[in-house]
């Protein structure tokens, strides 16, 4: 009974191959998909930043159209097969558990996004190791550079679009930046890399450090405590855009990351963006405040003929100071900061 519960269990996969797009992705997808045969022989899961309210389902059935391979949204628990391939559902996490299987987690955002690359290149670096092949291609900012770096550190293969060709060179480029990655070449040759470096033997498995396997643990919500993550770095006096909390600094100056206890992740660059977008928010909010003050003391001056009219007046006139002072911030603010935010 024993030998046959252990015949029974499935045989572990030695390569995956992960990939992580946003902006663009759709296409590019498509390009290094068809180059891709029926009977190809590793799991492939894809993370593609998508809005909370989409379904995922025009991906699929483009990439379904090209009857290459099997192509489905991920489910939680569910073995990898070689020759399928597993798309992150939207507003979850897509990454690799125990014995292969797949999570699909409703864990924090990180870098302002779930499903986020990240999580999803850490996480199958864990689990194979040498044997993980990551690719990143088009999207804006910088999601999937810290996943490359766990990628590398855990012996794996880290395959970065040519900027020069992406729809959006933010993420490769700054991959590239940050990560001395093994290939760095246009879609379009893809496949016929794939192909060679896939009947190599992995490279022998380097021991997951620390930080990674904690970040790992953190993004499947096994852990997620103030000790887990003072070991990664230490507080900064910033908060938390999505939470609140207090957030500590992760990595180097070249790698400049931020985390809270709750989980959630940004690099630099998303922070940066994300507290533009708050601010404008709150401009936003101050500048209708100021409005309804200004409208509210002009009606008060209006009914009052007496002595409080002309206090009603002058205060409403400072009121539109302060509109003009707010419009013309947003206005530099748009101007000046639209980098910051990624459509």
């Amino acid at each position: 009974m024993k030998n046959k519960e252990k015949d029974d269990k499935p045989e572990k996969i030695p390569q995956v191959l992960v990939i992580g797009t946003s902006a663009g992705g759709l296409h590019a997808l498509k390009n290094l998909i068809s180059q891709l045969s029926k009977d190809f022989p590793l799991p492939v899961l894809i993370v593609r930043h998508i809005s909370p309210d989409a379904t995922g389902r025009i991906l699929l059935d483009e990439l379904n159209k090209l009857e290459t391979l099997k192509c489905q949204h991920a489910i939680s628990g569910k073995e990898l097969k070689p020759g399928h391939l597993y798309l992150a559902p939207s507003d979850h996490h897509l990454l690799v558990g125990k014995n292969q299987k797949m999570l699909v987690t409703k864990g924090a955002h990180e870098n302002r996004s779930r499903p986020a690359i990240d999580p999803l290149f850490r996480s199958a670096a864990v689990a194979f190791g040498a044997g993980v092949i990551g690719i990143l291609l088009t999207g804006y900012l910088d999601d999937g550079t810290s996943g490359m770096k766990a990628i590398q550190k855990c012996g794996g293969i880290c395959i970065v679009q040519d900027p020069e060709e992406a729809e959006y060179p933010d993420m490769p480029r700054n991959a590239l930046n940050n990560v001395k990655v093994d290939y760095c070449l246009p879609i379009s040759e893809m496949g016929t890399l794939l192909s060679t470096i896939i009947p190599r033997n992995p490279q022998k498995s380097k021991p997951v450090p620390d930080d990674v396997l904690t970040e790992a643990k953190i993004a499947e919500r096994v852990l997620s405590d103030l000790s887990a993550v003072n070991k990664l770095g230490d507080q900064v006096p910033f908060n938390c855009p999505g939470c609140g909390g207090v957030l500590w600094k992760v990595g180097t100056d070249s790698d400049l990351r931020f985390r809270c206890h709750t989980g959630h992740a940004y690099t630099a660059a998303y922070l940066l963006a994300e507290q533009t977008s708050k601010i404008e928010e709150t401009m936003w909010t101050a500048l209708r405040m100021f409005e309804e003050r200004k409208n509210l003391l002009t009606e008060m001056a209006r009914g009052n003929k007496g002595v409080g009219s002309k206090s009603a007046l002058e205060r409403a006139e400072m009121s539109q100071v302060h509109i003009d002072r707010i419009r013309a911030i947003l206005k530099s603010t748009e101007m000046e900061n639209g980098d910051d935010l990624p459509t």
